[in-house]
């Protein structure tokens, strides 16, 4: 491990932990919001992993003992450990949010864009399209005993696509690899995440977004 990426670690530690401390003492009043400010915030880091010497890095020494804390702070934990921020949301929620940033970076070590474009519908698009439809969703549906809302899901699509286009932008100045960027694949599969994030029940669309959205961007560059 080389200095920058040790200060990467400090600088990204830091950053979590301050987070954490926001989301479990200053939003303590309102658990909900709480979690996604949580969810969105932390999600920040796709724009610190191109400054990684080694992807591995993030994965011994972050992704993964994060992954592993938060089970601590599920209902599964054999510690039972009070917070108003995983008990506001499904069980394993944030346990499967952090714990695919370790797979995706994992398989896709040498395509860390792929990473992080997997990572944005479920960091920012289900983030927004939560607080979103939960304010101001009118037109609600259900899928698979799970009720959704026309507003959520249609900010998750533009939100998605937005913050997409926009790490695309973001990698690419820093001068990370990428390939052509490429507009109508982008909105394609923010369309299909939206679509992957309605039909997924409970905390499991932390997973299923990110991995299929993960294989149709290795598909389209490959």
């Amino acid at each position: 491990m080389i200095f920058t990426d040790i200060i990467a670690l400090i600088i990204v530690y830091i950053y979590v932990a301050a987070i954490f401390v926001i989301a479990e003492s200053v939003l303590k009043t309102r658990p909900e919001v709480s979690r996604k400010f949580l969810h969105i915030m932390v999600g920040n880091m796709i724009f610190a992993m191109p400054f990684f010497s080694d992807p591995w890095v993030m994965v011994w020494f972050l992704t993964l003992p994060i992954t592993i804390a938060l089970f601590f702070l599920t209902e599964y934990s054999p510690i039972n450990i009070e917070n108003s921020v995983t008990e506001s949301g499904h069980a394993l929620g944030l346990f499967f949010y952090a714990g695919i940033w370790t797979v995706l970076i994992a398989v896709f070590t040498n395509y860390l864009w792929i990473v992080a474009l997997a990572i944005v519908p479920m960091v920012y698009g289900d983030g927004f399209a939560a607080l979103i439809g939960q304010k101001f969703g009118r037109v609600k549906y259900f899928v698979f005993g799970g009720q959704k809302t026309l507003e959520g899901s249609l900010t998750m699509f533009v939100v998605t696509s937005v913050m997409s286009v926009f790490v695309w932008m973001v990698f690419t100045t820093i001068g990370y690899s990428m390939p052509e960027f490429n507009l109508f694949a982008i909105l394609g599969i923010s369309a299909v995440a939206t679509v992957c994030e309605a039909i997924s029940y409970g905390g499991i669309d932390n997973l299923t977004v990110p991995a299929i959205t993960s294989i149709l961007y290795f598909l389209v560059a490959s």
